[in-house]
């Protein structure tokens, strides 16, 4: 069962915007004495009181403190159960600036208020039941997309997209192992009989639905996080030129001189949907400069780390050893071979790198032309082309490591079937993923958990 925790006794406040200079600064007081607190600190233009409003209204006044007057100010007023965290919430909005902002939450802790720990409205929005765990951990998502695709995947969270999709595999696990307890409790009482092939296709659709999710975490980790790339080639193959086309504006020196990058230059850009932090790295190829040999390692190295390389080569020159060097390098890593300079004359032996390389781009870094198939290549390589992050995806390691074990459970239960195990064998494995699947929505979860979770949220969320 999930734990029991009693109502918070205590009343918290924090800054709930950020903290920088902004229109609007906002104060969020929650907990029994919300309305009393901001009272306290809130005078209505119009001598109304907070308390004595009903809840989803607003009053317009002055904030202040024991010394006097601190900003103009909008309390708006939310009660108990209706509100984020099912207790009785006080916003008081004043002018976005950092000092006001901080005077004012000042002022809220001296009337009564207790500092809110990093993510504390959440947890209790999550402990009085107004959203299941996913729920909470997809709020910090939100906050910290980078893209579209990333928002799209919290917001699906925020949603229960995500809480109804993990149901839809506890369901048919917690129904396959009712089965099995009735019939083997009650053999006397006019129960179908489980048969193996009917408990081989409920695992198989258990089995396929968790391996499901945790491949697209793989892919949803690129949306939400970004992927290293390196940007690597011989020099004068157009790596530069390219990252300034991909960054929008000119990030790296252009010339026609071979070992103008020397350092690396890093930018990050989105590339369909997904933020890619990008490396332009030196030319690789044999120096005698000692400066330009440490950019040449460095690139190396990189490409050695990188989750993802785009490999460069010229198409209007024939392929030459620094090339071969690259191939050889870039082997095993997700990679897009990239002919630039579509827009010379080819002498490159393109059959050469279509043999070598499953997803190339033949494109020309100085007009754009192919950059839209470059964008399919990069979708194609990080698997995230047929993702659909609406659909309700996995996305924290807390996730994967729950639905892993799950997983693992469905497996047993499996190979309990094909051995020829008993059924209690087979419903004691099901009864193992059902368990970790309940620790993943929250409905069963120790209190370690919910700390960990909320534990890297921001204050004032």
């Amino acid at each position: 069962m999930k734990i029991q925790y009693h109502k918070s006794d205590n009343t918290i406040a924090a800054i709930s915007t950020a903290q920088s200079p902004g229109a609007i600064g906002i104060v969020r007081i929650s907990g029994p004495e919300a309305h009393e607190i901001a009272d306290r600190v809130f005078t209505s233009a119009h001598g109304k009181t907070i308390s004595g409003q009903r809840g989803y209204t607003a009053l317009y006044g002055k904030v202040h403190d024991q010394n006097g007057e601190i900003d103009e100010a909008i309390a708006l007023n939310f009660r108990a159960p209706a509100s984020f965290t099912g207790e009785d919430v006080v916003e008081l909005s004043c002018h976005g600036g950092v000092y006001v902002t901080r005077h004012l939450l000042k002022a809220v802790l001296e009337a009564g208020a207790v500092p809110a720990g990093p993510g504390e409205f959440t947890r209790r929005a999550f402990l009085n039941g107004k959203m299941g765990l996913t729920e909470a951990e997809s709020v910090m998502q939100m906050i910290g997309a980078q893209g579209e695709q990333a928002a799209k995947t919290a917001l699906a969270g925020q949603g229960g997209v995500l809480e109804r999709r993990i149901h839809a595999v506890r369901d048919l696990l917690v129904s396959t192992a009712a089965h099995l307890s009735a019939w083997a409790d009650y053999p006397d009482d006019d129960i179908p009989q489980v048969t193996p092939e009917e408990l081989k296709i409920s695992l198989g659709k258990a089995h396929s639905e968790l391996e499901t999710m945790l491949r697209e975490f793989e892919a949803g980790q690129a949306l939400r996080e970004g992927v290293d790339t390196v940007i690597a080639g011989r020099p004068n193959a157009g790596k530069s030129t390219l990252m300034n086309l991909l960054a929008g504006c000119e990030r790296s020196i252009v010339t026609q001189y071979a070992g103008t990058t020397r350092d690396i230059v890093e930018d990050t850009v989105f590339l369909s949907g997904i933020p890619l932090h990008l490396a332009d790295t030196a030319g690789l190829h044999p120096t005698d400069d000692p400066v330009e040999s440490i950019g040449v390692g460095r690139a190396f190295q990189r490409i050695h780390s990188a989750q993802l390389v785009f490999a460069v080569f010229d198409g209007s020159q024939e392929l030459g050893e620094d090339d071969f060097n690259l191939i050889q390098k870039v082997h095993g890593t997700p990679c897009v071979a990239i002919v630039n300079k579509s827009d010379l004359p080819k002498k490159i032996d393109l059959q050469y790198i279509k043999d070598r390389f499953r997803h190339f781009v033949i494109l020309s870094a100085t007009t754009g032309k192919g950059l839209d198939k470059l964008r399919k290549e990069v979708a194609d390589v990080l698997e995230t082309a047929n993702l659909d992050p609406s659909q309700g995806i996995l996305f924290t390691e807390r996730q994967r490591d729950t639905a892993r074990r799950a997983l693992e459970c469905v497996k047993e239960a499996q190979d309990a079937l094909k051995c020829g195990m008993t059924f209690d064998a087979i419903t004691v494995s099901i009864e193992g993923a059902v368990s970790a699947l309940l620790e993943l929505t929250g409905e069963r979860v120790t209190e370690t958990v919910v700390d960990s979770v909320f534990h890297h949220f921001c204050v004032g969320k």
